[in-house]
């Protein structure tokens, strides 16, 4: 079991950004993606401030997000890296084995990286993933460079959007089928 306090707030600006996307999306018919609560259970609470201090997570989460877009199964998780290089111990080895198992039943599964020092976002295709889990297995780097990415999966806000993730979800169902 895995204790839970402040730490737990991180990423939480980020994951407000998508669930703001994932409205506009679901309302424009575009996407339903849906937030995967992570079961906790309380320790501690400050009544007077009506919060949870403390708590033990329940089980291990998946991912962050799970839905549809258009027909095409989805899932990902949101991820923040202050730095250009990230770190695999941020994606714990049973998120991979969900998204490796997830797009073995046809859906997509990606991570969604924002790089804040650069205000980019980054979308991380499984397949690319696993190659750099492959490599740290392997004795190499646990981490990667931002060189070492496909800079067409780079993008930033745009259109109204504050995440606008379906575009390079778009380039990559595109490239499966040119390939």
């Amino acid at each position: 079991m895995s204790t839970w306090s402040t730490r737990g707030l991180r990423g939480s600006t980020l994951e407000d950004m998508i669930n703001r996307t994932n409205d506009r999306y679901r309302e424009q018919g575009l996407a339903l993606i849906q937030k995967v609560p992570t079961p906790i259970t309380p320790i501690k609470i400050d009544k007077e401030h009506r919060h949870i201090t403390l708590a033990y997570f329940d089980q291990k989460s998946t991912v962050d997000y799970i839905g549809a877009v258009q027909g095409i199964p989805v899932c990902f998780d949101a991820k923040e890296c202050h730095e250009k290089t990230f770190p695999l111990q941020n994606v714990h080895e049973h998120q991979v084995a969900f998204m490796r198992d997830f797009e073995s039943q046809g859906g997509k599964a990606f991570l969604i990286i924002h790089y804040t020092s650069e205000q980019r976002f980054y979308y991380l295709h499984i397949r690319q993933l696993l190659k750099f889990w492959k490599r740290a297995e392997e004795g190499g780097r646990k981490s990667f460079r931002m060189e070492e990415l496909d800079p067409r999966y780079f993008f930033e806000s745009s259109k109204g959007y504050l995440v606008p993730y379906l575009e390079p979800l778009s380039m990559d169902l595109e490239s499966e089928v040119d390939n």
